[in-house]
């Protein structure tokens, strides 16, 4: 039989991974930093190849080790997912659930949705991780988060459900040829610059939408890292950006030096979703999960998605 290393000593190598330190891993492990050398080089000699390289200062993994620690993850995943649905109980939701949520939504959505699902589960335990919303879907398939909340997820492995839309609004300098107009049309916004997020936000697909339908021009030299940062640079005249619905009413006032304009003919919206893995064992607690989120976001005024006619990204 060929070599096959343990789960324990797939945590090893996974928790060498995330700390890039061997004595940082040995404590996360409760083991002896020697403990864990001696098994991450069990595993290395038992598979014939070297995980990771060993440098005075850091640990890191090799390209062979990338893809191990992938599937060591997936299968920690799926060990957990298997131990969850031998303990799911409809009855009563306990436990701990690791939820990421990117920072252009979460803040704004979290504090309607989080307070009745404690009230209602308080044995309950929910972890927040903000991040962009690839390195989130990433996080879940490897099942480093349980779930995650926030713009249309559509990678495959995940099961996503709806929960609502938010609309999109345009945000320009106070001083610009259209901030003293309640609304525009697509073709006025020919030849304007766009600013946008950084590549992993779904919202940077969202200007590529309306620059392509409108003409308007995206600002390759400039990604942003927030949505605050672009605000900035709008507040300068750097140009133009889509801002969505929740954010754009907790951040921006009537004195503001950016100004909101609703875009008449262009109906495409953000598409809240809430998803996890496919074989996840813990369904019924997210399909809950699920159910509170669209309770928050009716609350909070956000469309219904399934009444919703327009493009969803």
């Amino acid at each position: 039989m060929p070599y096959r290393p343990s789960l324990r000593q797939l945590e090893y190598v996974v928790a060498l991974a995330e700390c890039g330190h061997f004595g940082k891993a040995a404590r996360r492990c409760h083991v002896s930093q020697p403990t864990l050398s001696v098994q991450i080089s069990g595993v290395e000699e038992g598979l014939g190849v070297q995980l990771f390289e060993r440098t005075p200062s850091a640990v890191l993994l090799t390209p062979i080790g990338e893809r191990f620690l992938h599937g060591a993850r997936l299968t920690l995943a799926a060990l957990n997912d298997l131990m969850d649905a031998v303990a799911d109980d409809a009855s009563s939701l306990g436990g701990l659930v690791k939820i990421g949520t990117p920072p252009s939504f979460g803040p704004y959505f979290l504090p309607t949705f989080l307070p009745p699902i404690h009230r209602t589960y308080p044995a309950l335990k929910v972890h927040i991780l903000e991040d962009r919303p690839a390195a989130i879907e990433t996080a879940v398939a490897e099942g480093v988060l349980d779930c995650g909340i926030g713009p249309t997820c559509e990678s495959p492995g995940l099961t996503a459900m709806t929960i609502g839309d938010e609309q999109l609004y345009l945000g320009v300098p106070a001083d610009h040829r259209l901030a003293t107009i309640p609304a525009v049309r697509v073709a006025d916004l020919r030849g304007e610059h766009l600013l946008a997020l950084g590549s992993g936000n779904r919202l940077l697909e969202n200007v590529r939408h309306l620059a392509g339908a409108s003409g308007a021009v995206i600002v390759d030299d400039y990604e942003g890292t927030s949505l605050d940062a672009i605000r900035q640079m709008i507040s300068i005249g750097m140009g133009c950006s889509l801002f969505p619905e929740l954010y754009a009413r907790a951040e921006f006032r009537q004195s503001d030096d950016v100004k909101l304009i609703s875009i008449e003919d262009w109906r495409e919206t953000r598409a809240i979703d809430l998803y996890f893995r496919d074989n996840s064992g813990r369904k019924r607690l997210f399909e809950t999960l699920a159910d509170e989120a669209r309770r928050a976001a009716s609350a909070l005024g956000l469309r219904d998605a399934s009444s919703s006619d327009g493009d969803d990204s």
